[in-house]
């Protein structure tokens, strides 16, 4: 074989190669448009309503080995307390677990909950699963920060739900709408992964090509949904800091996020309670757990009585 053939077949493999990554390029960028969601206000004379969004996972794909317990069970928990407690009509509620929140499926029931919006309303979005953080990429750059991370149950490392996904939707509510996100997952920058017989931390490590991106970095972290500063427009209630792990723990006799579970027991035990305050709680009843839950939102909304009140 004559010398020149061989550079000539590493140059044709190359561009091959190159032409194949261009492509894999296009197509996800055409995804990502696909996945851009328009929120239209409603501008009728109805009267406020109460909507809610209820993500539990439990099951992930098998090989991301990462199941959990008690995440369905903190979904019917919270369904049972909006129902009960605070008036929310069930055919106002939409739940999606397991195999049916991909992140297309969350997103469209999103869309959901935010579309039709106008002031006065009280929206809730509950979710309970894995939760990470990947280093954030800007087109074909790295940007320096770090996006934390929903992980649905068809969970794409490449393709991940963002704390920007999600600001681009929260960020199109009309003034006045009062929305709250509840977070029961990790968002760790420490990428640990702690196993106990009745505990089970809700964040997944990701690969190695994904976490070695933002290795020997020290970058800021967004707070879920809110993609710039400023004002906050929702009130966000995490199971814990941004270095801890949320906890998928055994109590009262039944799997379920620890969380979810000091919430929840906040709220019934004091129903006309502030964001605020029913924080305050929830931290007390965790302390035996090491993870502290944290809000954010502008003061006049965490101080807001509860789901609007009973």
């Amino acid at each position: 074989m004559p010398q020149y053939i061989i550079p000539l077949i590493a140059v044709a493999v190359f561009a091959i190669i190159m032409g194949i990554n261009y492509l894999r390029k296009r197509k996800k960028d055409d995804d990502d448009e696909e996945t851009v969601i328009e929120i239209k206000p409603d501008s009728s004379s109805r009267k406020p309503i109460k909507k809610a969004l209820l993500v539990g996972i439990n099951k992930y794909k098998p090989e991301l080995g990462a199941d959990l317990h008690g995440c369905v069970n903190d979904v019917e928990n919270m369904h049972h307390l909006l129902t009960t407690k605070f008036g929310f009509d069930p055919e106002n509620i939409r739940t999606v677990i397991d195999d049916r929140a991909t992140k297309q499926g969350i997103l469209d029931r999103l869309k959901w909950l935010l579309d039709g919006a106008k002031a006065g309303d009280e929206l809730l979005f509950h979710y309970s699963g894995h939760g990470s953080q990947v280093r954030d990429r800007n087109g074909d750059e790295l940007d320096d920060q770090l996006d934390e991370i929903l992980c649905p149950h068809d969970l794409d490392w490449d393709d991940p739900l963002t704390d920007d996904d999600l600001a681009i939707l929260f960020k199109q509510l009309p003034k006045g709408v009062y929305l709250t996100m509840l977070c029961d997952a990790c968002h760790s920058g420490t990428m640990t992964k702690n196993i106990h017989p009745t505990k089970r931390s809700k964040n997944i490590l990701p690969p190695f090509d994904i976490r070695s991106r933002s290795m020997s970095k020290i970058l800021p972290k967004n707070k879920m949904g809110k993609k710039a500063k400023g004002s906050q427009r929702h009130v966000l209630i995490s199971g814990c800091k941004d270095n801890q792990t949320s906890s998928d723990a055994y109590i009262d006799g039944k799997h379920q996020g620890a969380f979810t579970w000091a919430l929840t027991k906040a709220i019934k035990e004091n129903p006309d309670c502030t964001w605020s305050e029913a924080h305050k709680l929830a931290v007390s009843f965790l302390n035996m757990y090491s993870q502290i839950p944290q809000i954010s939102g502008d003061e006049d909304k965490i101080n807001r009585k509860v789901f609007g009140g009973k």
